[in-house]
């Protein structure tokens, strides 16, 4: 069959609609009608080429997607692929949707609830009654790990622009406005032992700051580097840095430490990581479907309209997930 799919043509360009023939499936794969994809940072850094694990141009962009097959609604995380009308995938690769259970609720948390929710009770492990700091706390990612850490009794420090400010502290958060506060002043004063995590994906010269907001025993979780998006050059060589820096604090005895959350660690050991991803994310559906979760959607778009729904997604300002959705 013919499937309408949005192509990035080349480096610097936004996605484009092409209709392919798809495969017909394997014995081991299935036909999915997507319902609904999303936007992420990860597609910011593939239209520039800057993405850690890039894709060779042509590709279609879509990091995660929910849709019917079968019979039913069920979502995948993809890397690449998800913005399009229909989709073959590999049968393992995908994860029941609870009924009651929204698709564009439900693209809210695929990979934004799984990177949270594995950072914040996986990596960082925090506790009842501890506080951490969330930067960029109205993104995709940072509504949903302010939800989560509130539901679980942790005192939240959130960051965002000035226009996000009312619904970051809706959430359950104490709020900073990283455009016109001085953001380590404002959590020294706030926690002043330091705080048990903080979760930064801005990266670059700022995560200093973000080391040094820790407290004795506390964890710095950095999963990216929006800071050098639009940076040239090599796009493996700020996380290759970052890491490089990570590590050398990891060295100090100072009780603390850094770590940089990879949602793909693990993927070699193919039947270990769909087991581990089916079981988390059915978690996070299932705070979704009791509403821990409320789905914080900033805006959708039509699947003809992704380059529009990429272009807003650049611009930033905004509160929650650019959702993709089935057009006309």
């Amino acid at each position: 069959m013919q499937a309408l799919q949005m192509e990035m043509a080349a480096r610097g360009e936004f996605p484009q609609a092409r209709t392919r023939e798809l495969p017909a499936p394997r014995p081991d794969q299935v036909l999915v009608r997507v319902e609904a994809s999303g936007v992420s940072f990860a597609e910011q850094q593939m239209r520039r080429g800057k993405y850690y694990d890039q894709p060779k141009f042509p590709f279609v962009p879509g990091y995660d997607l929910v849709g019917m097959a079968e019979g039913r609604r069920v979502a995948a995380l993809t890397k690449v692929g998800g913005w399009a009308d229909h989709v073959v995938l590999d049968r393992a690769d995908l994860v029941p949707v609870p009924d009651g259970v929204s698709a564009e609720a439900a693209e809210t948390v695929v990979v934004n609830g799984l990177t949270a929710y594995r950072m914040l009770h996986q990596v960082a492990k925090v506790k009842r009654g501890q506080t951490i700091v969330v930067l960029g706390a109205s993104g995709g990612v940072g509504t949903t790990l302010v939800q989560l850490a509130r539901h679980a009794g942790i005192e939240v420090i959130g960051t965002s622009g000035p226009k996000q400010l009312e619904q970051v502290r809706a959430m359950g958060a104490t709020v900073i406005d990283h455009r016109n506060e001085d953001v380590a002043a404002r959590v020294r004063a706030l926690a002043p032992n330091g705080v048990a995590a903080v979760f930064d994906h801005v990266g670059g010269a700022g995560i200093d700051d973000s080391w040094r907001m820790l407290g004795k025993g506390g964890t710095l979780v950095s999963y990216g580097t929006a800071s050098t998006r639009d940076v040239p050059g090599n796009p493996a060589l700020p996380v290759l840095k970052l890491i490089a820096k990570l590590q050398v604090w990891n060295a100090l005895p100072n009780g603390r430490r850094a770590t940089f959350f990879n949602l793909w660690a693990g993927y070699r050991r193919r039947d270990r990581f769909r087991a581990r991803l089916r079981a988390d994310l059915i978690t996070v559906f299932e705070l979704l479907r009791d509403g821990v979760i409320e789905p914080q959607i900033a805006a959708r778009y039509p699947l003809e309209q992704a380059a529009e729904a990429l272009r807003f997604a650049e611009a930033g300002g905004f509160h929650g997930k650019v959702v993709i959705v089935p057009g006309s």
